[in-house]
């Protein structure tokens, strides 16, 4: 047997689901309205999202867990920053920069097999998501060009949405694939979130930047980060979240209405939520909470929320394909939050909520009590 070579392997490209391509996805989606499990469940969850998008109040925010950029839905997302689906993205950082930044620097994931030898892989500078491959070099590359923004940038202490713009930026100028979240997120106003930003392949390159530049590095600040997407609560009341997987992103996002209430302001909790995923009890609770759960926290009101356990890859592009061609976005404008947080962060437009001290849970519950438009908040107050 003829010894594998790199490109015998790296050869058929991952290709990216195009909803605008699939409008019978209304029909297959209303047709589970009258089925059971999973599909009704599938089709109330498309529903709420497409509500989401016809409440033109309602700030919608994408959260997005797993790795769903490397198996083909992209340009799903990349399709609802263009038509004003989605106003800001809360992110695991290998989404958006292993994955989108990655493609869009002209690299690409391939078609692989979730039992090809690991060891041959490792030889052959191959890393593997399940059943996709990627080139370990080329990575490295995505690494490095994260070390040369951070390089050209002021040092100071950026939140990941500032870093995530200055990507932008540079994709604008050097990039090779204008198919792109980072991309696309920069050229409409949407601001993307990337809480743990250093757990991903930004973080090599922000490692070198800083032992390169010990007196003379920029930084992530990721108080900051939850901050300014507090802002976004607080810049807009009505809000919903569609939540694709669970972990930090989805924590983040809905912690920003109990943020809102320690910097006492009325904020309600998020009016509309989806959450996609296959975790149960036995992933733990942070990331399987349900989000009849996240209600007893006051993070969720529950007359528009639906959980539906099913792998992203398939759910997603239903249920963003049904909301897409049943055009409840087409009266939604965009809400530009981007220039907004920049303006805040220049001292010309910060929604300040002055406290002489942080709350505690009996101060928090008193006269409090929740109530089912979403605009009470919970006696409790979170601890992770």
């Amino acid at each position: 047997m003829a010894k594998l070579i790199k490109r015998d392997l790296l050869k058929n490209v991952i290709e990216h689901f195009d909803i605008t391509k699939h409008p019978g996805v209304v029909g297959v989606v209303e047709s589970m309205e009258h089925m059971a499990f999973s599909s009704r469940d599938l089709f109330r969850a498309a529903d709420i999202y497409d509500r989401m998008l016809r409440d033109t109040e309602c700030a919608v925010i994408l959260t997005l867990a797993g790795s769903l950029i490397s198996a083909g839905l992209k340009k799903v997302i990349v399709d609802m920053i263009k038509n004003n689906m989605v106003d800001a993205i809360v992110s695991t950082g290998a989404n958006i920069v292993d994955q989108d930044f990655f493609e869009a620097m002209g690299f690409k994931h391939y078609v692989g097999s979730q039992f090809m030898d690991d060891t041959t892989l490792r030889d052959l500078h191959i890393d593997r998501i399940y059943d996709t491959y990627i080139d370990e070099d080329e990575l490295r590359v995505c690494d490095d060009t994260t070390r040369l923004i951070a390089d050209s940038l002021e040092p100071r202490a950026y939140s990941s949405r500032e870093f995530i713009r200055e990507m932008g930026r540079y994709l604008q100028k050097n990039g090779k694939d204008k198919n792109s979240i980072v991309l696309s997120c920069f050229e409409k106003g949407v601001p993307i979130f990337c809480p743990a930003f250093s757990d991903c392949s930004a973080g090599f390159g922000l490692l070198v930047h800083q032992v390169n530049r010990p007196d003379n590095h920029l930084s992530i600040d990721s108080v900051k980060d939850f901050h300014e997407l507090t802002q976004i609560k607080l810049l807009n009341k009505e809000t919903g979240i569609l939540m694709i997987g669970g972990g930090v992103p989805k924590n983040f996002t809905q912690d920003i209405v109990v943020a809102a209430e320690i910097l006492e302001a009325d904020a309600p909790m998020h009016k509309y939520a989806v959450q996609i995923t296959v975790a149960d009890v036995r992933d733990g609770a942070l990331s399987s909470s349900t989000l009849k759960e996240a209600s007893s926290w006051g993070k969720v009101d529950t007359v528009f929320e639906q959980m539906v356990f099913s792998e992203a890859t398939i759910a997603m592009p239903l249920v963003v394909g049904y909301a897409y061609h049943k055009n409840g976005w087409k009266k939604r404008k965009a809400k530009d939050f981007a220039a907004k947080l920049d303006a805040a962060d220049r001292g010309a437009g910060l929604v300040k909520q002055p406290v002489a001290k942080v709350k505690s849970a009996t101060e928090t519950s008193k006269g409090k009590a929740k109530a089912s438009n979403g605009k009470g908040l919970t006696h409790k107050m979170p601890v992770g």
